[in-house]
């Protein structure tokens, strides 16, 4: 059975910084484009960043350049997003999704397996 398992969410004041991780079990993804994606109360999930299998290639959603950062460790079979000078604008619960594809990654139906996703809040 595939998971995938975030973790590293919590609170954390406006400026301040997290780490989350993606820890997948079941298969290896080390050959598979890998995402973040988030979503705020009353919101629909938006992208945040995509990372390809072999790391080489990023990107990020606008807003998002220059404080976030997408990391794989495909020996761990692990994904992270370093998240820094958070805004409370930044508040969402955070999913990570993997094998993407079907389609641009910067799409979620374009990903084959999702997680339960964990909270990011932010405080002012």
């Amino acid at each position: 059975q595939v998971q995938l398992v975030e973790s590293g969410g919590g609170l954390v004041q406006a400026g301040g910084s997290l780490r989350l991780s993606c820890a997948a079990s079941g298969r290896t993804f080390s050959r598979a484009t890998m995402g973040w994606f988030r979503q705020a109360p009353g919101l629909e999930r938006e992208f945040v960043a995509f990372i390809s299998w072999s790391g080489i290639r990023t990107d990020y959603a606008d807003s998002l350049k220059g404080r976030f950062t997408i990391s794989r460790d495909n020996a761990k079979n692990t994904m992270y997003l370093q998240m820094n000078s958070l805004k409370v604008e930044d508040t969402a619960v955070y999913y990570c999704a993997a094998d993407a594809s079907r389609g641009l990654p910067t799409l979620r139906e374009s990903y084959a397996y999702w997680g339960q996703g964990t909270p990011v809040t932010v405080s002012s």
